[in-house]
Formats: C-alpha cells, sequence, structure tokens
C-alpha cells in the first residue's frame, strides 16, 4: 500500500501532486495532508494551466530504483525548472532504504506511521473485525498468499495439479510483464522464492508449537484450489476464520471487486494480531511487519523458507522424525520473531537488504546507530 508513496520525503523540495491510483479509495486524504501541512505541500489538483486541455504536457518518467536525495537534488529538481510538472508513472522501490539523512528518515517514517490513515470506512470495518476476533481471545494472523495471480507470477507450482500448472503457465504467459524464460518451479522452491503451500503451512504451524485450540484469521484474497487446498489446515487449526466468516455479507458489500480495500481490511487485522506469520515476503508482510515493529516489535514470525523446504523434504522422505523436525523448525527462527535488530545492508545490493518500511530503525530510537536494537536481552520466546 506504500508503493506510491516512497518519493514523499523529498516532496519538500517543490509542490507535490497526488494522482495515485485509488489512494482515496483507501486513504484519509485531508488527514494525510493536514499531517504532512508543516513539511510538504500536497495539492489535490494541478492548476488548470497545467492541464491537458490547455496543451500541457508533463514530462513522464520513472525515477531511478534505490536513489538517495543527491539523485533527486541534482538530476530530478534541474528537470521541474525546465518542466514544470513531473510525473512519475513509477515509484516502487525508488527510494534507497539506507544512506538517507536522518531528518528524511524521520519524515519518511511521519508519512508510513502517523499520515496514512484508512477511510472511515475502512476504519470501522476493520475495529469490527478485530473487535470480533479478540472477543474469542487470542489470534494469529496468517498471510496466506496462495492465491492464483502470486502463484502464476512466480511460476511456483509445488502442490498442484498438472492442469493447474498449465493453467498457471497459460496466465503467466498472457501477461507480458509476467512472462520469462521457462520456470523451473521446484527449483525456485529450493531457493526460498516461492509461498509456502497450504499444506505445508499446516506442518509448519505445528511443529513451531501452535495446537488445534489457536484461533486463525487468513488474510488474503481467494486461495488457489479454494477450500481443497485449505483441508489440511482445516484439519490441524479448525478455528481458521476469514473475514467472509466473520462479517455479514452486506457489511463487505461495498468493499467487493477492491482488492485493495479488502487488503486494507486484512492488513488492519494483522497488525492487532497477537502473533502475525507471512508466508511470503511481498510487500503486504513487509508492511505489516513494519507497523507491528512500531508498535513495540509486537511478535512477527518471519518464515526462513529456504530452510524450512530442506526441512519439510526431509521429513517427507522419512529422513527426519516429527520430533527431530519440530525441534530443528524452533530452533531456526528463534531470532526470526520481529525483536529488535539493526537493519540488514548489502552495499550494490538494494534488493537483498532490509526494506525500510519492513524494519524502519530510525523511527524506533534516537540515534542513527540504534545501538541498543540488537541487544542480547531482546530475545523473545516463539510463542
Amino acid at each position: 500500500m506504500h508503493r506510491n508513496l516512497s518519493f514523499i520525503p523529498f516532496c519538500s523540495l517543490k509542490l507535490c501532486y497526488f494522482t495515485c491510483s485509488n489512494f482515496e479509495d483507501i486513504f484519509d486524504v485531508r488527514h494525510f495532508i493536514d499531517s504532512l501541512r508543516d513539511e510538504v505541500r500536497i495539492i489535490k489538483r494541478l492548476p488548470k494551466k497545467f492541464g491537458a486541455r490547455y496543451g500541457f504536457k508533463p514530462l513522464i518518467m520513472p525515477p531511478v530504483s534505490w536513489s538517495n536525495e543527491k539523485y533527486y537534488l541534482q538530476q530530478i529538481l534541474p528537470l521541474f525548472s525546465q518542466h514544470k510538472v513531473i510525473y512519475f508513472n513509477k515509484t516502487d522501490a525508488r527510494l534507497a532504504n539506507n544512506g538517507i539523512p536522518l531528518e528524511l528518515q524521520k519524515l519518511r517514517c511521519h508519512v508510513n506511521f502517523q499520515a496514512l490513515k484508512f477511510t472511515p470506512e475502512i476504519e470501522a470495518l476493520g475495529n469490527k473485525l478485530v473487535h470480533i476476533l479478540q472477543e474469542k481471545g487470542p489470534y494469529l494472523a496468517l498471510h496466506l498468499r496462495y492465491e492464483m495471480d502470486m502463484l502464476a507470477f512466480s511460476g511456483c507450482t509445488h502442490g498442484c495439479t498438472v492442469e493447474e500448472a498449465e493453467e498457471l503457465k497459460r496466465l503467466r504467459y498472457a501477461f507480458p510483464w509476467w512472462r520469462e524464460k521457462e520456470i523451473v518451479s521446484e527449483e525456485r522452491r529450493s531457493h526460498g522464492l516461492c509461498p509456502l503451500t497450504p499444506e505445508e503451512t499446516a506442518l509448519i504451524l505445528r511443529a513451531l508449537g501452535f495446537d488445534k485450540e489457536t484461533q486463525i484469521y487468513i488474510a488474503s484474497g481467494e486461495i488457489y484450489g479454494s477450500e481443497r487446498r485449505l483441508t489440511s489446515l482445516r484439519a490441524a487449526f479448525p478455528r481458521i476464520v476469514k473475514k467472509e466468516m466473520l462479517l455479514d455479507p452486506k457489511d463487505l458489500l461495498q468493499f467487493q471487486n477492491h482488492s485493495s480495500q479488502m487488503a486494507a481490511l486484512d492488513f488492519m487485522v494483522s497488525v492487532a494480531s497477537n502473533i502475525f506469520i507471512p508466508t511470503y515476503d511481498g510487500n503486504m508482510a513487509r508492511v505489516v511487519e513494519g507497523h507491528r515493529r512500531y508498535l513495540g516489535f509486537k511478535k512477527t514470525i518471519k518464515l526462513d523458507r529456504i530452510k524450512l523446504v530442506e526441512l519439510l523434504d526431509l521429513l517427507q522422505n522419512g529422513t527426519l522424525t516429527w520430533d527431530e523436525f519440530s525441534a530443528a523448525v524452533q530452533v531456526a527462527h528463534e531470532r526470526r520473531i520481529g525483536q529488535p535488530s539493526q537493519r540488514k545492508v548489502i552495499p550494490d545490493k538494494p534488493k537483498e537488504e532490509d526494506y525500510f518500511y519492513a524494519n524502519p530503525q530510525e523511527c524506533l530510537c534516537e540515534s542513527i546507530s540504534c545501538d541498543d536494537l540488537s541487544s542480547p536481552g531482546n530475545a523473545t520466546t516463539i510463542i
């Protein structure tokens, strides 16, 4: 949900104009503008003289990915003098995670955690969902990223039938921006590049020590294979619920056919959960993780899929007993539960770094070093 906002810290250099698709359908625009009033001037509409009917043509360009403030000052700012208006047609990952002045990172914190607020309609229904769940006791939010678009995009077909694998392949090749050379599903899975299947997720949750009484909220869209693929997960955890099971259909009517609004509801439930577990490291998972860190390092179990795939295969072929498997899974995640930690910096490989919005350390401490974040005393147990 933050992908259209990554350029905001540098809008203070010039006037900032929003043309984010569906932004006002998801976020409270007035709150956003008012929250940043003293730092960034934001307008909802361009002056008429910059309109297409007057023959004006803005410069349309994507900013260079993972750029710092020098790029915007030295290369983008001069373009404003020449073109007056610049339309960034892509903003996902256009701002570096690291190497940004502290005052700009603090502004980034302000944008992510204070200025962004859902519309009153989303807030009301999201809070209602959280209240219903909390009345039934503690709950785990499971971001089960096993949806048709995710599987088609990633080329992951482990656990699918031959017919399903072909269907996913046809879908991938139907979209030019998804198409790539032949994908070997099992190779991607071994590299941790596939979301865990519902069946694998059931085994992992059991290995981590969760039992049949655990209340689990599934935060996701339609699971590929529908209820058939959830059979193992439901057998192990009968108290599985989704928003469609907890709310009256008329409550969701206004949000149907609006996937971003439905995702916003899942976001609110996930942030408020006692434990959050994503089965894939997508933007939703990272943003929820960051908000939970910001709210006091609420427990988020970040699954090590490379290690888990190895352990799952050893369990399936009989090399590991259940007790050995369970012990290995728990050991592998002792330091992956959302406790304080320094953000990982990898020079020249920003895609492999910890994302700012998943681990916003500058929002959590006063100094840029944040030396106290990784102290041994901050370790906690998994359950």
